[in-house]
């Protein structure tokens, strides 16, 4: 599915790093979030859609100073120092960067994180109708779920920085194990 293209991922050793759990946070928004949210959906005729995100913690800027010594992978720049400028997987604070980085452009878009769950982000709409009503994004890790009465212009507000996996977004059929 990838057109034989050869993929090579770079894998920080986490495990030798030292991290506060500060940094350690990954966005996982509740079960019981999801449920509410399917429900408020259901009741106010929204729509439910859902996209994740490629290559998440790679679209993020790195939260901590690594560096890295090249290999032999990298030909004539074998044996130099190179800074790490993303989140790589495997870094302790790769899942915190990503979730900063979504965050800042969350609220770019006028959405805000809500005290009850910090994974379930809001903003105030306006139905055709003219009646007012709150669009939601939530998010678990890189799995966006957008509920509005036009949540695909909401995927699509996301997706200017953010590259779908085989840009998808679609009504989900599973979400966080439950049809």
């Amino acid at each position: 599915g990838e057109n034989f293209r050869r993929k090579a991922r770079y894998c920080a050793d986490g495990h030798k790093t030292g991290a506060t759990a500060s940094v350690t946070y990954s966005t996982v928004v509740s079960r019981d979030s999801v449920r509410i949210l399917l429900t408020i959906a259901a009741l106010n005729d929204l729509d439910v859609l859902g996209a994740d995100v490629q290559n998440a913690f790679l679209t993020a800027p790195n939260k901590e100073k690594c560096w890295m010594i090249a290999g032999p992978e990298f030909g004539p720049e074998e044996g130099k120092s190179f800074l790490v400028v993303k989140a790589l997987y495997g870094l302790k604070s790769a899942s915190f960067s990503f979730r900063t980085y979504m965050a800042e452009k969350l609220a770019e878009l006028g959405f805000q994180s809500t005290l009850s769950d910090p994974d379930v982000w809001l903003r105030a709409a306006t139905k055709n109708d003219g009646e007012a009503y709150y669009e939601y994004v939530l998010m678990y890790v890189d799995d966006i779920l957008a509920i509005s009465c036009d949540a695909e212009s909401i995927l699509r507000e996301i997706q200017i920085p953010f590259k779908f996996k085989n840009d998808k977004i679609e009504s989900p059929e599973f979400y966080l194990g439950a049809r």
